[in-house]
């Protein structure tokens, strides 16, 4: 027979399509028949056998008991059947389904089939039950072939009973949501929403009637406002009282108490009457290792500025004679020592040539101040171990030879960049330098910082103001002052006094002194040693074994105890002379001008 071909009919009757594969109707090969791998199955007709013998062993009339189960077959081919008490003799019809209420008298099984009229046996008609029960009762009930019974019955359909529009396939993955047939209206909920509370908002404003704590106030709440108002106005005092006294006591010198005696602006530079070189390399007393010369190439004059230029002197006689076999004269030596003006090297005396050249020139023979105010616009050098000053010296040494008659120092600096750990070219300070004995000094000073720059970087003022009852230093403005001495009046102290001295010290040798106020004794004021003229001094030193550069600090190459210093300092060039800027603008100590005043009438 052709695949997909339905039955034959047999005894004129079409056999229903199978709903299960293993059902069995009249026309299929005999069920008895076993087929290998496969268990025998159970025809209609087998069934009826069956049945017939089993009621042939009751006895006729012999109900059913209530809740008997009977086997397949019973009542409706391939289902079982629970009896109600009716008999199994005869026909059990075709059984009652809940669609066939209205139809039939009794909720018993009946052989009489519904009205085709009703819709209830339009859907049985359509069934395989309807299908099943006429072929086993003999019966041709019409039944419906329309499409949606088809459809719904196909996939149970056997292979062969199938049609060929029917076959099953499983959905398309992913699902589609929501179904094409879901109405989306009817699944989408309403979202719940809380119910709106209750507004605490005034319906209008409250009067004062509506408010009674406000008429009646607690003497406490009263104390308490008036205690905070009468603090904040004696705060306020306070702070104005504190302003005005600080304001105050701010000593300022008035133009018309002074009167100038220099006004340098460097377009030229007058050697002769204004200004005189220092030309020698003892050291001027700090150990320094550079020699002041009388050279254009340290000290000159350009674009309205004086420089005062290091040099290195092995540019001039070689690295090799600084340290051994080499000697050097100073032209325009300045001093009465000759020891001072010329020197030369020798490995075996361990004498070395100074390794740096510079420029010192000062107003000694020219300008001088006892009290008054001195100005100074200048940019600092950069460059490791140099030290730009500006200072003072008194004239006549009244007192004594140093430290006896004082020394001021407006600005000294150091060369170093800022991680210098001693107080590097960010940093400027000023003192004052004094001593009863040579052994025996006080330094006072102070210093002033610029923390997001530093002082070779642009042209700053460095100042002094100086009358017989205070001393300030500061950097271009008086709020920032470097050192603010007050010596008479409340609160004053003179510079004996300053110095804390002891009763008896030692003067380099093991005969004690007694000590006492030296300046007083020789008609000194209590601004003594600093009441006496002082000339101004401007240079640029290199290293030095006077302490001010600390030992082992930034990598200092030598020791100021050693004997060797200066060589020391001298083989370490290399180093340190990578540290100086190639342009003479940074390297350079440039003065802008130099102003000085005296106190009084001109």
């Amino acid at each position: 027979m052709p695949v997909g071909a339905a039955p034959p009919a047999v005894g004129g009757v079409r056999p229903p399509p199978s709903s299960f594969p293993f059902q069995s109707h009249p026309g299929n090969p005999d069920p008895g028949t076993p087929i290998p791998g496969m268990g025998r199955r159970s025809s209609i007709e087998s069934i009826r056998a069956r049945e017939a013998a089993m009621a042939g062993q009751r006895t006729p009339g012999t109900p059913n008991f209530p809740g008997t189960v009977y086997p397949m077959g019973t009542g409706v081919a391939g289902y079982g059947l629970i009896s109600r008490g009716a008999d199994m003799e005869g026909d059990l019809g075709r059984p009652y389904a809940p669609f066939m209420e209205h139809d039939v008298p009794s909720r018993e099984g009946s052989a009489t089939p519904p009205s085709p009229m009703s819709s209830q046996n339009r859907l049985y008609m359509n069934s395989a039950a309807a299908a099943i029960t006429s072929v086993s009762a003999g019966a041709d009930i019409p039944r419906t072939q329309s499409s949606p019974a088809i459809n719904m019955r196909a996939p149970f359909l056997s292979p062969a009973s199938r049609p060929t529009s029917s076959l099953w396939s499983p959905p398309s993955y992913p699902y589609p949501y929501p179904p094409a047939a879901t109405d989306t209206s009817m699944t989408t909920l309403p979202r719940k929403t809380k119910p709106l509370m209750p507004s605490s908002r005034l319906e209008q404003k409250l009067s004062k009637e509506d408010k009674p704590w406000l008429s009646q106030k607690e003497w406490r709440d009263r104390a308490s406002w008036w205690l905070t108002f009468a603090m904040l106005i004696v705060g306020a005092g306070c702070g104005a009282i504190l302003c005005y006294f600080g304001f105050t006591s701010v000593h300022m010198l008035k133009d018309s108490d002074l009167c100038m005696v220099l006004n340098e602006n460097f377009d030229s530079l007058d050697l002769d009457n204004t200004w005189t070189r220092d030309v020698e390399l003892g050291g001027f007393g700090n150990g320094e290792f550079q020699m002041t010369t009388d050279s254009n190439d340290n000290l000159f004059v350009k674009n309205g500025q004086l420089y005062i230029m290091p040099t290195l002197t092995s540019d001039i006689l070689g690295t090799q004679a600084i340290l051994d076999g080499g000697n050097y004269t100073l032209d325009g030596c300045t001093t009465d020592n000759a020891t001072a003006c010329s020197v030369s090297s020798s490995n075996s005396t361990k004498s070395t040539i100074q390794p740096v050249m510079s420029a010192r020139l000062s107003t000694m023979n020219s300008t001088t101040i006892a009290y008054g105010k001195v100005e100074v616009r200048a940019k600092l050098p950069r460059g490791d171990w140099l030290w730009p000053a500006i200072w003072m010296l008194p004239k006549d040494s009244v007192y004594g030879e140093w430290p006896l008659s004082g020394e001021i120092d407006i600005m000294e600096a150091r060369g170093n960049g800022p991680s210098y750990p001693a107080q590097g070219v960010n940093f400027a300070r000023s003192s004052l330098n004094y001593g009863v004995l040579e052994s025996l000094q006080t330094h006072i000073f102070g210093w002033w910082s610029e923390k997001q720059s530093s002082f070779d970087k642009d042209f700053h003022t460095y100042a002094l103001e100086w009358t017989p009852d205070w001393m300030r230093f500061y950097v271009d403005t008086r709020l920032q002052a470097m050192m603010n001495l007050k010596i008479t009046g409340k609160g004053g102290k003179d510079f004996f006094k300053r110095g804390n001295y002891p009763d008896t010290a030692t003067n380099g040798s093991d005969v004690a002194v007694v000590i006492s106020d030296i300046w007083a004794k020789q008609g000194g004021s209590a601004a003594a040693p600093f009441d006496q003229e002082f000339y101004l001094i401007l240079d640029v030193a290199a290293g030095g074994t006077s302490g001010w550069f600390p030992d082992g600090v930034g990598g200092k190459p030598w020791f100021d105890g050693s004997s060797s210093a200066m060589r020391d300092f001298a083989q370490a060039q290399d180093t340190w002379a990578a540290t100086w800027p190639s342009s003479e603008d940074d390297r350079a100590f440039r003065i802008d001008s130099v102003k000085m005043w005296k106190l009084g009438s001109c």
